[in-house]
């Protein structure tokens, strides 16, 4: 596992593991806030902030196609979509399954429907010619090897051309130990959120971007983490591993 990691100034950012970023989101929302559908909203406009860098810089194509799973990645993933579809970018939406999607996600769901952004079932996907990819499917909720319809969409993402990004760690890599079960997206860059997780090794999930959701130090500091912000100036931060054991 990797136990922490560092900015390009030398700012040493400690790693969390899946549990200790679930504690991490308990408080938050059950104590201190902010609350889910915040930190959802953070995450998203981040995403969309790293996927118009990304595009940007390889093409004039604005056409990016997302895939959201069913829980808070898929919903950032939602919301990413939405204000990619305001700045004038082309959005195309698949979700994972529709039928399962948790609360706060739905309710992305029901603004990017307001908005009259763009779904395409997974059958429609091979129409689609997008100039970026972004894997929304499962964050560090993951516990098992993906099968079935995730499987069937992680081999299509692999397979694509254009790059691929990934929220908070790429789909089929496990949070903490990194030790890919089955298969896994393999993204150009992934955003991870609030901390890096243990499980960020470069070599499975390419660059690696911390983004900041918003969440206070006073949270960190309940769950025992010596923490300082490395967002002094900018939301998205690169970062690199320095230690592993």
């Amino acid at each position: 596992m990797i136990k922490e990691f560092k900015t390009e100034d030398g700012l040493i950012i400690p790693a969390v593991t899946k549990e200790q970023m679930i504690e991490i989101d308990r408080i938050a929302v059950e104590e201190t806030g902010p609350n889910l559908f915040q930190m959802m909203e953070n995450a998203g406009r981040n995403l969309a902030l790293s996927a118009i860098d990304l595009v940007s810089k390889r093409s004039s194509g604005r056409k990016i196609l997302i895939f959201a799973g069913t829980g808070g990645n898929g919903g950032g993933g939602i919301c990413a979509a939405r204000h990619l579809l305001n700045h004038g970018y082309e959005p195309v939406l698949i979700l994972s399954n529709e039928d399962n999607l948790q609360e706060v996600p739905a309710y992305q769901l029901y603004i990017y429907r307001s908005a009259e952004g763009k779904e395409i079932s997974f059958a429609e996907v091979h129409n689609i010619a997008p100039d970026l990819v972004i894997d929304a499917l499962i964050g560090y909720s993951l516990n098992s090897a993906p099968g079935g319809k995730i499987l069937e969409m992680i081999n299509f993402i692999n397979n694509k051309n254009p790059p691929v990004l990934s929220l908070d760690i790429p789909t089929g890599v496990p949070a903490t130990s990194g030790d890919n079960p089955g298969e896994f997206v393999k993204p150009e860059v992934t955003l991870t959120l609030a901390l890096p997780k243990t499980g960020l090794y470069p070599e499975k999930c390419g660059k690696i971007i911390l983004a900041d959701i918003g969440i206070p130090k006073t949270v960190f500091e309940k769950c025992s983490i010596d923490y300082v912000s490395p967002f002094t100036t900018d939301y998205l931060v690169p970062v690199i591993p320095v230690a592993s054991q």
